[in-house]
């Protein structure tokens, strides 16, 4: 593929992932509830998943925006967990992340938790490639595409502000 296809703009939906996890207890705590840190670990997963779906490239972890556990998941529990890429910023991807808890017998689903994580492309050698831009095609995709501009600017401004904290 040559570089020029690899830069040609794609839609979302060419990034949707979804992953599902059944919970064991090796992945619980002492009171059979998933452990926050085993959950974490599977939401970085499903957003490599989208991250590289949509580069077609390596990409790696940036950040991780704050993550509120909603409903607790329980040993047999199905956990579903959907990603898409949200925006590209050159060689940066937002990617958005939602956690559904599954009760198979039951026939309901809940949800658990919500992200957005930034990997960065890069190739074998790790330096940075550009990412082909995202084409939103829904208002969800559409209201998620802005989001994702605001949430940058605010982690912009964070970094800047820690980054003259530490002077």
């Amino acid at each position: 593929m040559s570089s020029e296809e690899m830069l040609m703009p794609r839609p979302v939906r060419d990034s949707q992932s979804e992953m599902a996890e059944l919970v064991l207890p090796n992945d619980a705590n002492p009171l059979g509830a998933l452990l926050g840190g085993r959950l974490m670990h599977w939401i970085d997963l499903a957003g490599a998943m989208a991250a590289h779906r949509h580069s077609r490239s390596y990409a790696v972890t940036a950040s991780v925006d704050h993550i509120d556990f909603l409903v607790p998941v329980r040993v047999g529990d199905l956990v579903i967990l959907r990603s898409s890429v949200n925006r590209v910023f050159q060689t940066s991807m937002e990617v958005g992340v939602k956690v559904f808890v599954e009760n198979y017998i039951a026939d309901t689903a809940q949800h658990v938790a919500s992200a957005h994580l930034t990997f960065v492309a890069v190739d074998a050698k790790g330096n940075r490639v550009k990412v082909a831009p995202v084409i939103p095609e829904t208002e969800d995709q559409q209201r998620r595409y802005e989001d994702a501009g605001r949430r940058r600017e605010i982690r912009r401004s964070e970094l800047e502000r820690r980054r003259k904290a530490k002077r």
